[in-house]
């Protein structure tokens, strides 16, 4: 696979089982339309890439259970990352996020989540904790989507305030 998704080794060749590693691949953006065609692929390694930014038709990767982003740049998430409901595992170590979309609450199957070495808001960081080892992952997964669920739900009250005062 060269840079900027050409064409070289198709992903297929890449499929181990129900894995697919893109890690070490160079590149700058995600091949969504080859992962979609393949829906077997429920763990995918895209780390240490040179990933700014994830796509937002990234979020209709519905069939991912794990996924590691591990050692890019992204900035930010698409803002329906939330419709990855199937997540279990998410590694975020190594980037460049400060805050986290509210969608993120609806990631109900995450059971693991790493956020280590990114300027996380102070307010984030403390709640994600270290993720040192595996307990401390999966505390920050249950903490992280409590303190999101508890963003979103602010977020309603007050389109509801604002709502009513409009009428």
């Amino acid at each position: 696979m060269s840079r900027g998704g050409g064409k070289g080794l198709s992903l297929k060749d890449k499929l181990d089982g129900n894995e697919l590693d893109l890690s070490l691949c160079d590149l700058n953006e995600v091949p969504v339309r080859e992962l979609a065609a393949l829906p077997k692929a429920t763990i995918l390694d895209l780390s240490c890439n040179n990933l700014i930014s994830l796509p937002s038709d990234f979020c209709s990767l519905m069939h991912l259970v794990k996924l590691d982003l591990s050692k890019n740049r992204l900035q930010q998430l698409p803002l329906d990352f939330g419709r990855l409901v199937n997540l279990q595992h998410l590694d975020l170590l190594n980037n460049r996020l400060v805050t986290l979309p509210v969608s993120f609450a609806q990631l109900k199957n995450l059971k693991w989540l790493d956020l280590k070495d990114n300027p996380l808001d102070p307010v984030l960081a403390k709640v994600a904790g270290d993720c040192l080892d595996e307990k401390q992952c999966k505390q920050a997964a249950v903490k992280v989507l409590q303190h999101m669920k508890a963003i979103q739900s602010e977020q309603d009250r007050q389109r509801q305030r604002k709502l009513q005062a409009e009428r």
